[in-house]
């Protein structure tokens, strides 16, 4: 069975304020093709179908349009919501969508009920984890403390209950969106950070054939049967250097899987680029850079005048200006930017705590302020 793996599509996000529609409806029509033109036997979309909760209108109705070409083609798909998703707004419909072959997987409850499609040598069962918020499932799945893993655990110990009562043979696929131990972040990912700890096992998922996962932007392969398709379009410059694809997953009669790299039309190139002001003007080797979305690093111990203005006179795609100076400069705002960089939501929390009263919290505080970030992203889903 040939399985084309994808996922966070992110539907009516833009890039630093440049909308991505076209490019992702140009996505749409590339996915269709691929389908057509591979013999595709299933799709499965992995999660983070829409980029919020609410979608604008022009996302909804580009969803809509790859639903209509999707079972027009007579493929079926499987999909999951996912940390983005509203799963109750993008399960809205699902029975009657399911007799069209498109298969939307929102509801925890379901993990064990699978999609079974059959080909020549038996059946594969399909098994959807949407995105598993754990201090939203987890009386659901029963665990003692809400954590990733611990309610993805319960949840696979469903799937392979489930898979173990059907007939031997019976080959598996799971969709899950998750952060698994192994994988590479970027910017663009929303943190699942729930007290502390946002990554999972890849083991987690043993028993079944392949494991589709969403989340991380970037193409990577935990183990052979277990893999991250990757966001087809880039949405920050940490993806600069990604190459956006599906993976086409081919799965034996045996269960033994093979996978191949199928690329995504990229509407623009990134660059960043890193200089002073005058070098990166002047730079002859800049020149295969000049149609690129530009991210642009400023060396200038002194901030040039008029500096987005000049840049787009030679790039005129520039998106983004970053200042960093000489790590000598005692320009007040260059150091708290540095001082940020790379630390989450809590982590500056937790600082500036330190900061105001000379100390850190203590284990209490850390707790209250961990239980109050948790509990700021479960209103947003």
């Amino acid at each position: 069975m040939k399985i084309l793996h994808t996922s966070d599509w992110h539907l009516g996000r833009a890039f630093h304020r440049v909308s991505m529609l076209g490019a992702q409806a140009e996505f749409i029509g590339h996915l269709v093709t691929t389908v057509r033109e591979h013999a595709v036997d299933a799709v499965v979309v992995a999660g983070d179908v829409y980029d919020r909760a609410v979608p604008p209108l022009a996302a909804v109705e580009l969803f809509d349009d790859a639903l209509h070409r999707l079972a027009d083609l007579g493929v079926p798909t499987v999909m999951i919501s996912g940390n983005h998703d509203s799963a109750r707004r993008l399960g809205v419909g699902a029975g009657l969508i399911d007799r069209a072959g498109i298969h939307l997987r929102t509801e925890p409850s379901a993990v064990a009920m699978p999609v079974v499609l059959a080909d020549a040598h038996g059946d594969v069962a399909f098994y959807g984890l949407p995105y598993l918020e754990p201090a939203l499932v987890k009386d659901e799945f029963a665990v003692e403390k809400a954590g990733h893993e611990a309610v993805l655990a319960a949840a696979m110990d469903r799937v392979r209950a489930d898979l173990a009562a059907r007939a031997p043979g019976t080959r598996s696929v799971v969709l899950a969106h998750a952060f698994v131990t192994g994988g590479e972040a970027s910017d663009s990912e929303r943190d699942i950070t729930v007290g502390g700890v946002a990554a999972v096992p890849a083991g987690v998922f043993d028993g079944v054939d392949y494991t589709a996962l969403g989340h991380l932007h970037g193409c990577q392969t935990i183990t052979e049967r277990v893999r991250y398709s990757g966001s087809p379009l880039a949405y920050s410059f940490s993806e600069t250097d990604h190459r956006k694809s599906m993976w086409l997953v081919d799965l034996a009669a045996d269960g033994a899987v093979t996978a191949e790299r199928l690329d995504c039309p990229v509407p623009r190139p990134l660059a960043r680029v890193r200089g002073t002001l005058e070098e990166l003007l002047a730079d002859p080797a800049l020149t295969r850079h000049e149609d690129a979305w530009i991210e642009a690093t400023l060396t200038d111990g002194v901030r040039p005048a008029d500096p987005m203005a000049r840049l787009t006179e030679r790039f005129p795609h520039t998106l983004s200006l970053v200042f960093a100076p000489d790590p000598a400069s005692d320009d007040p705002d260059v150091s708290y930017a540095r001082r940020l960089a790379g630390r989450t939501d809590r982590q500056i929390a937790e600082d500036f705590v330190a900061h105001v009263r000379g100390a850190g919290p203590d284990e209490r505080e850390l707790t209250v302020l961990g239980e109050a970030f948790d509990a700021v992203r479960e209103v947003a889903q």
